[in-house]
């Protein structure tokens, strides 16, 4: 099983990596709990001064009445010992007088004893009730600041698995599927997508050709990865570099004359099988006379001798044809009127095939590359690179036919951008062609014409949609996909969608600079997420995504629907590929740069969520890591620069 930590993680051959799915297994856990705080209260010093002050009054209020019947007691006292001495009371009743009034006087004094006493005692009542109250409060703040370590120790857990769980999964396809056909999408989109399965795909050992027929210039990021890999790529830019191209040079007659008639229907989308049978007997009859390796200036030639069109005498003193025959090829279909047809059919024939005249006048011997691009010049005229984009991925379609079946599947991988201008037949035998070879397809579509719908998906593909900037084909692709699906949109996407700068410039032909030596390559491997840094405008910009990325953590959810789907961001890519469990369907971002992101892992969500989930920081060793789980070893790291001939 793959290892869910990023460093130990390795590019998998058997895996095609179509970008990375924004998943936050853990969710966050918020702010950390309040601690709790004793309530504001000054220290206490002694008694309540209020609390003493209110009983004071409140005893000599209730005192009053016995403290005026002491006193007059006490004056009846002095009043009954003055009227003794002066002589006016007898000493017998004034002695009777004075224990009375002593005794009740006494008695009143000991009364507000008693009292004073009683205030003290609630003072003192009072005062233990709110000590009593206090320790009770101090031991509820301290079995609260408990709790609170607690669930703060339980939140700091938490937060830290958060902070440290992967949040970008590989979304690959198994490579038993066939071909991904892609539909929609934008230019800088499909450089992404282009930069990312080429970047993987080389750096796995394999070998890739692209067919660029956007005109957008998308696989130049992947040339300058490749050459930062130690590769030497080779470019073609038709139809400058037509004459260097040899593609198609080692083809029988018969398969030649059927490369010819297709690229000839591509002016007559309506042609039918036995339209083409008809031309196609027209070229195999001219290549019997031409002979074995006859180039497309002899073909040309012959149609213009058979087509009774210029003069012949032109091509004889060129060298196109000879004398032996012009004069064969002048009897190949009578020479009556009744072979007005097929004049005409040459004549057609001939104004076709001219576009390709220069086609390996000019071939050299090629160093070995892993990387084949072949580009149509956006100066060239729309048909002229119709034409020749037919022409290469019918001559690849037969060189295919022609090849042994593969032992590793997408071991070659084919990528045709802007598929969608090639006839459906072609892509038909394109299709089956890389199917019997085992050879990887992937085919991009700007927009969901009748002729693509028929084949989206057909057979054993994965299907992914990107943009769709039209209604219709944005409907299609929902009901393709399914309205009831619910897709997690990473914030991140959107942020970078909206700040991707838009492709500039074009292909630099690197034919033109090949001497007919094959080059050395560098030694030692290399590190993808490195060379993606360095070389690509992704990585250029990777600083400054990963500090986003460690900001940018929201995400949303919508539903597929077709409204969302014409809103995507231009590297989300949505997947479909069916499995033993039935269709799934996952949201990717195909921005190669993810790659470089410390919390990317090139594992799928499917192999790994037990493993993440069962991350326990608790259980991470001395200095702060957390100890991987025991997953085995990892997979074997694959050399970029592995397999080159």
């Amino acid at each position: 099983m793959v290892d869910v930590h990023p460093e130990h993680a390795q590019l998998q051959a058997d895996r095609i990596y179509l970008g990375w799915q924004y998943i936050l297994l853990h969710p966050d856990p918020g702010p950390p709990p309040k601690r709790p705080s004793p309530a504001e209260e000054a220290p206490a010093q002694g008694p309540d001064p209020d609390l003493v002050r209110r009983e004071r009054l409140q005893q000599d209020l209730l005192n009053r009445p016995m403290r005026i019947f002491r006193r007059f007691m006490l004056a009846l006292t002095v009043l009954l010992v003055v009227l003794a001495v002066a002589g006016y009371l007898d000493w017998s009743f004034a002695l009777l007088g004075l224990v009375a009034a002593g005794g009740v006087a006494l008695i009143c004094s000991y009364a507000l004893v008693q009292g004073d006493r009683a205030v003290r005692y609630r003072i003192q009542e009072q005062q233990a009730r709110e000590d009593r109250r206090r320790q009770e409060r101090d031991k509820e703040l301290f079995r609260a600041q408990e709790e609170h370590a607690q669930r703060y120790r339980e939140w700091q857990e938490v937060k830290e698995r958060h902070d440290r769980q992967l949040t970008w999964y590989a979304v690959a396809v198994p490579d038993d599927v066939d071909r991904i056909d892609v539909a929609g999408g934008t230019l800088p989109g499909w450089s992404a997508l282009v930069t990312l399965i080429g970047a993987t795909r080389l750096y796995s050992g394999g070998h890739l050709t692209v067919l660029d027929l956007s005109e957008g210039a998308i696989a130049k990021d992947l040339i300058e990865l490749a050459r930062r890999g130690g590769d030497d790529p080779l470019v073609w830019v038709l139809p400058t570099d037509l004459p260097r191209l040899d593609l198609g040079a080692t083809l029988k007659p018969e398969a030649f004359a059927d490369v010819l008639a297709h690229v000839v229907s591509v002016s007559e989308e309506h042609r039918s099988t036995r339209d083409l049978s008809f031309d196609n007997a027209i070229l195999e009859r001219v290549l019997e006379v031409l002979g074995e390796n006859a180039t497309i200036s002899q073909v040309t030639a012959a149609l213009r001798a058979l087509a009774q069109v210029g003069d012949p005498r032109d091509d004889l003193r060129y060298g196109l044809i000879t004398a032996t025959q012009l004069e064969r090829i002048g009897t190949l279909f009578g020479r009556g009127v009744s072979d007005r047809v097929v004049i005409e059919r040459a004549w057609a024939l001939e104004s076709q095939l001219r576009k390709l005249e220069t086609l390996g006048t000019q071939a050299v011997r090629l160093p070995p590359a892993r990387l084949r691009v072949v580009s149509m010049d956006r100066q060239a005229g729309v048909f002229g690179n119709r034409v020749l984009g037919t022409y290469v991925a019918t001559a690849l379609t037969h060189i295919l036919r022609q090849s042994p079946a593969s032992d590793r599947p997408w071991y070659h991988t084919i990528i045709v951008a802007g598929a969608d201008k090639l006839r459906g037949d072609v892509l038909d035998r394109l299709m089956d062609a890389c199917e019997t070879s085992r050879t990887g397809l992937v085919l991009t579509y700007r927009s969901l014409t009748p002729t693509v719908r028929e084949r989206l998906g057909r057979g054993h593909a994965a299907v992914a949609f990107m943009r769709l900037g039209n209604a219709e084909d944005a409907r299609v692709a929902s009901e393709h996909v399914g309205t009831e699906h619910r897709l997690e949109l990473a914030q991140l996407t959107e942020t970078i969608s909206d700040s991707l700068p838009g492709l500039d410039g074009g292909y630099t032909s690197t034919i033109s600079q090949v001497d007919g030596k094959a080059e050395g390559h560098g030694e030692g491997a290399t590190d993808l997420a490195e060379d993606i840094t360095e070389s690509t405008e992704w990585g250029r910009t990777a600083d400054k995504i990963g500090e986003k990325e460690r900001v940018l953590q929201r995400s949303r959810e919508f539903l597929v629907e077709p409204h969302q789907l014409q809103q995507l961001p231009t590297t989300s890519v949505i997947v479909t590929d069916a499995t033993a469990q039935g269709r799934r369907v996952r949201l990717a971002d195909a921005n190669p740069a993810i790659l470089t992101f410390p919390r990317t892992t090139l594992g799928e969500l499917e192999d790994l969520r037990e493993a993440v989930l069962s991350l326990d920081p608790r259980q991470a060793p001395e200095g702060g890591e957390e100890a991987p789980p025991n997953l085995g070893p990892p997979p074997p790291r694959l050399d970029w620069r592995k397999d080159r001939t």
